[in-house]
């Protein structure tokens, strides 16, 4: 419920959206905008959408988005009108209970209604528009659910059981916001003096630096024409780590120890980078330009480099070949470790990063297999995908493409004496620090110069 003490707002907030996502929680006691009912649900558990995003000073934003509530449409059998629609709601909230008994919500289904002149894109109909069922779920787990109940066939009113043509249910639900608010990728989003509430220090649930709650329909959706079309100062971070492999192997995360982190930190649109360390295992001789950060054990690098990364708090995570590289391998170091809260890397308190396998396929691509990674109010961009989806090279290796597109290539130093070098002297450390402070660095300049 909103707590009595969120501060009234006295001034409009616009940011660029960067992330989103939903989870279930308990709906707003009113809406912030004063005079209207609050949309949706007033009961039970509801979704609510998360939205992450820049304004235009840098500051980062989380705003929790209320009220909006999933639903699909479905064909009226021939003959049906509003007097059968309370009917049929309540015999598919019966089905649609008995399969999600152990839903919270307050209604299965919590509305249904029957729109005039709508017309299916499936088959011809030669213009001919009709009614359509546009029914209302509890959460979005039960879309496809009450869509199987309405095509094996269903019954109301003591009628004749039919299966129903169901449209849409397949639409996921951050994705049917965005369609019906008409959000796009990144704009921006403004939320009007008076329709939010800016939640006090005590009942935020995020590392950004404002946190709201809003009503869905007052959100306000800017196209990317005139003065919206700026982009707001995205914090980006490029990071690269080093491991000690031994001889002969891969490195294998449940083994061999993560040695450097570098680290640059740039603000969009800037030539120089704000932030330029490394964070280091054992001691090393200082660098010009960087900060080096020595450790005695891996265990407090880990555990630094997170809480940096919490501290410095990019919108944009990237690298070369991060993805299935570098973060994988610093997650499962971190769990081989047992150091929970250093894989709390994103901007919601106390949530994990986590990952799963994904695999692309295209005649154009072919079949390529990734990790997927999320980090909840960042984004994650890896330098080498894109330049593989892009651009036609004879080598996709980060010394080849930087002396291909920047005229710039690695430091000189081979991964076969990578653990040499970490078994030597303070200058030898420092050896690979500068080779890892350039791999940082070359994604970032590469996003510059290609204008990602």
């Amino acid at each position: 419920m909103m707590c009595a003490c969120a501060r009234a707002p006295s001034s409009c907030a616009a940011v660029q959206w960067i992330d989103m996502d939903m989870y279930d929680g308990e709906p707003l006691a009113k809406n912030p905008r004063s005079g209207l009912a609050m949309p949706g649900a007033r009961s039970g558990t509801v979704p609510i959408i998360r939205v992450f995003g820049v304004t235009q000073e840098g500051h980062s934003v989380c705003m929790h988005v209320h009220g909006f509530t999933p639903y699909f449409w479905a064909a009226p059998p021939a003959g049906m009108t509003e007097r059968d629609v309370p009917a049929f709601r309540a015999a598919l909230e019966a089905q649609l209970r008995a399969v999600k008994e152990r839903a919270r919500v307050a209604d299965a289904i919590p509305h249904v209604e029957l729109v005039p002149d709508k017309q299916s894109l499936l088959g011809y109909h030669h213009g001919r528009k009709q009614s359509m069922l546009r029914i209302y779920t509890g959460m979005p787990t039960m879309v496809p659910t009450a869509k199987g109940i309405l095509e094996r066939g269903f019954s109301f009113g003591g009628g004749a059981g039919r299966e129903y043509m169901c449209f849409e249910a397949n639409v996921p639900f951050i994705l049917r916001y965005m369609i019906d608010n008409n959000i796009t990728g990144g704009n921006w989003l403004e939320a009007e003096a008076g329709s939010y509430t800016v939640r006090p220090a005590v009942r935020k649930v995020s590392h950004t630096q404002l946190e709201l709650d809003i009503a869905y329909d007052q959100l306000v959706s800017h196209a990317p024409d005139g003065e919206w079309q700026k982009v707001a100062p995205l914090r980006i971070l490029s990071f690269d780590i080093e491991c000690k492999g031994r001889k002969g192997f891969f490195p294998e995360p449940e083994q061999d120890p993560v040695i450097q982190i570098a680290n640059v930190v740039t603000l969009q649109g800037a030539t120089t980078s704000i932030i330029r360390n490394v964070f280091v295992l054992d001691t090393c001789s200082p660098i010009i330009g960087a900060q080096v950060l020595a450790h005695e054990k891996e265990e407090d690098l880990l555990d630094r480099w997170a809480a940096f990364v919490r501290e410095a708090d990019p919108d944009i995570i990237t690298g070369y070949n991060v993805q299935n590289f570098d973060i994988p391998y610093l997650l499962d170091r971190m769990k081989t470790l047992k150091r929970e809260a250093a894989q709390v890397l994103g901007r919601v308190l106390g949530n994990k990063a986590y990952m799963r396998d994904t695999t692309f396929q295209s005649s154009a691509y072919g079949k390529r297999e990734n990790v997927e990674t999320t980090i909840d109010g960042r984004i994650i961009f890896d330098m080498l995908q894109y330049v593989r989806r892009e651009h036609k090279l004879s080598s996709y290796s980060l010394n080849s493409v930087s002396a291909h597109f920047l005229g710039q290539q690695k430091e000189d130093v081979h991964h076969s004496i990578i653990a040499d070098l970490q078994a030597g002297t303070a200058d030898d450390r420092r050896r690979l620090a500068v080779y890892c402070l350039k791999d940082a660095y070359l994604p970032q300049k590469l996003m510059d110069k290609l204008m990602v």
